[in-house]
């Protein structure tokens, strides 16, 4: 598998904006009543940015991650305002980013190549680039709805660090600590 930097020039913006749809579908769906009108809202935003990479499989676009680190926060930026409202909605449930972290943002890999090992790899993938680059944890959320995404993280190695709700919506914050960070 291969990760190159979400480019819409290159990429295929409607795929991505599916994909990102896709993690988060049900917040979506009540704020925008339909997937097409949401997935087309995302792809509008969508640009060029080194936190969002796109995953391929012999150049086939099957997945994206979107990640942030102690250093590189999620930018707040005009867009469509229910788009605005989901950055809000986040800010209550998602896990804090802290010195030292490697926050997992999002994961989505396409339905049709889900349970079949590509969602496991890109997670030891996501851990050996931030223990290479010396983080002390990677952080990542489970929503309280997705037990299977859980499980998944659970059998990796992450633990439940935290709990967050906010308006009926809800994250497991999770855990897989690196290396003790030295005070």
């Amino acid at each position: 598998m291969e990760y190159e930097t979400f480019d819409p020039k290159i990429h295929d913006s409607r795929h991505v904006a599916t994909l990102i749809y896709d993690v988060d579908f049900r917040t979506f769906d009540k704020l925008f009543k339909s997937s097409e009108k949401a997935i087309d809202a995302i792809e509008k935003n969508l640009r060029k940015e080194k936190c969002l990479k796109v995953i391929l499989d012999n150049g086939e676009l099957i997945g994206m991650l979107m990640f942030y680190t102690w250093d590189i926060n999620h930018e707040f930026r005009l867009k469509h305002y229910k788009l605005f409202i989901v950055d809000i909605l986040d800010h209550f449930v998602l896990s804090d980013i802290k010195k030292g972290d490697f926050y997992l943002a999002e994961i989505a890999i396409d339905k049709d190549k889900r349970s079949k090992g590509y969602g496991r790899r890109v997670i030891h993938d996501v851990i050996n680039y931030a223990r290479k680059n010396n983080y002390t944890r990677v952080t990542l959320d489970a929503d309280f709805r997705n037990a299977k995404a859980k499980s998944l993280y659970e059998r990796i190695g992450f633990r439940q660090f935290n709990k967050k709700s906010f308006l009926k919506r809800g994250m497991y914050n999770m855990e897989l600590k690196l290396y003790e960070e030295v005070s």
